[in-house]
C-alpha cells in the first residue's frame, strides 16, 4: 500500500484543538504527530459526537480505517499494515523496547493518572466536554474518571500508595529518556521513530495543557533537554507544516441549559402560587433529565464505530 500513497486520500480523525495543540486529546495528538514525523500527507477532522468513545483517534483512506481501540492503537496499525512505518530498521535495536516501555507505560500511565486524578481533570473540558451541556459533561467526567481509576489499578486503600509509584515511575523514565537522548535530535539520532512521536506529544501536552501546579509538569521540567528537544521539533515538523491556522469548529446544538455563572444577588420578591408551581415542575424536569442521561451513559458507553461521523477540517 505504501507504493499507492500518492494518489490516496488519508483523514486522521481526533477531538478537536485547544491549549494551542492542533487537537488537545492525549489519545489523538501521537497519531497527528506520527505522521508529521513520517511526512505523511493527510487531512486533519475532527468529531464532537461521542466525546468518550474510545475509537479516536482513527485514520481512514478508502475503505481502510484504523481504530484507536484496534491492534494496539493507530500507530501500531499503520506500522503492521505497511501505510507508515518510522520503526523498521529500530525494532531490532537493544534499546528500543526498553525505551518504548518507559514511554508508552510508565509515562502513559503517568499521564492518565495527572488528567483523571492529579489535576483533578481541570483540563477535561476543554478536551472532551466543552460543545456538552454541563450536566452531561459531569456525568462522562466521573465516568471517565471511574474507568481510569481501574485502569490504574487504584482503590481507596491503596490511593497514597499508587500515587507515590506512578510519580516514581515517571521520575525515573524522564530521567533515563534525558540521559539517552542527551542533545540528539532524535531518540535514535538521525532518524524520527513512533518513539518520538509519543514522547513529544507527552511533553507538548504536559507543558502546554497541564496547569502550572501539575507534579507531573514540575518533574518534566528538571530536564531541560527533554524541553529543547520538543521545542526544536515542534517548531521543525508541526509549526513549520501548517501555513494557516485551523478553521473554527462546529459544534452540536443542544436543547440543555449550560452551567452559568452566578448572578448577582436580588431583592427578595414573594412568588405567586403559579410561579411556585412552575418551579417544582422545572426541578422535577432537570432532575428526571439528570437521570435520563446518567442511565444512557451507563447503558450505551461509548458510541459504535458506524455511529462516529466526524467535521471535516475544511467544512
Amino acid at each position: 500500500m505504501e507504493g499507492d500513497q500518492e494518489t490516496e486520500v488519508y483523514t486522521l480523525v481526533a477531538r478537536k484543538p485547544s491549549f494551542d495543540l492542533p487537537t488537545a486529546c492525549p489519545n489523538c495528538l501521537p497519531a497527528y504527530i506520527y505522521l508529521k514525523l513520517a511526512q505523511l500527507p493527510f487531512e486533519l477532522a475532527f468529531n464532537s459526537t461521542f466525546p468518550d468513545s474510545d475509537e479516536l483517534p482513527y485514520f481512514e483512506s478508502g475503505t481502510y480505517v484504523a481504530y484507536n481501540n484496534e491492534d494496539g492503537g493507530v500507530v501500531e496499525k499503520l506500522k503492521k499494515d505497511g501505510i507508515v512505518n518510522l520503526d523498521s530498521q529500530l525494532q531490532s535495536l537493544p534499546d528500543y523496547l526498553s525505551l518504548k516501555a518507559l514511554i508508552v507505560s510508565w509515562l502513559e500511565e503517568a499521564l492518565t493518572y495527572e488528567i483523571w486524578v492529579g489535576t483533578e481533570g481541570i483540563s477535561t473540558t476543554k478536551i472532551y466536554y466543552s460543545d456538552l451541556p454541563w450536566v452531561i459533561s459531569k456525568v462522562l467526567f466521573y465516568k471517565q474518571t471511574y474507568m481510569a481509576k481501574n485502569r490504574l489499578g487504584i482503590t481507596k486503600e491503596n490511593t497514597e500508595q499508587r500515587e507515590k509509584q506512578i510519580y516514581k515511575r515517571a521520575s525515573e523514565a524522564y530521567e533515563a529518556l534525558s540521559t539517552r537522548l542527551g542533545e540528539q535530535k532524535f531518540l535514535f539520532e538521525d532518524r524520527p521513530s513512533s518513539l518520538d512521536a509519543f514522547l513529544l506529544s507527552h511533553i507538548l501536552f504536559i507543558i502546554q495543557a497541564l496547569p502550572v501546579t501539575s507534579m507531573l509538569r514540575c518533574k518534566l521540567l528538571e530536564h531541560s533537554n527533554l524541553v529543547r528537544y520538543a521545542e526544536k521539533l515542534k517548531s521543525e515538523f508541526l509549526e513549520a507544516s501548517s501555513s494557516s491556522p485551523s478553521p473554527p469548529l462546529h459544534s452540536f446544538p443542544s436543547s440543555f441549559p449550560r452551567k452559568s455563572s452566578k448572578p448577582k444577588s436580588k431583592p427578595k420578591v414573594e412568588k405567586t402560587e403559579e410561579e411556585k408551581k412552575f418551579k417544582k415542575r422545572a426541578r422535577f424536569f432537570l432532575a428526571a433529565q439528570f437521570l435520563a442521561v446518567v442511565i444512557y451513559v451507563s447503558v450505551m458507553g461509548g458510541g459504535s464505530s458506524e455511529e462516529l461521523e466526524y467535521e471535516d477540517e475544511d467544512d
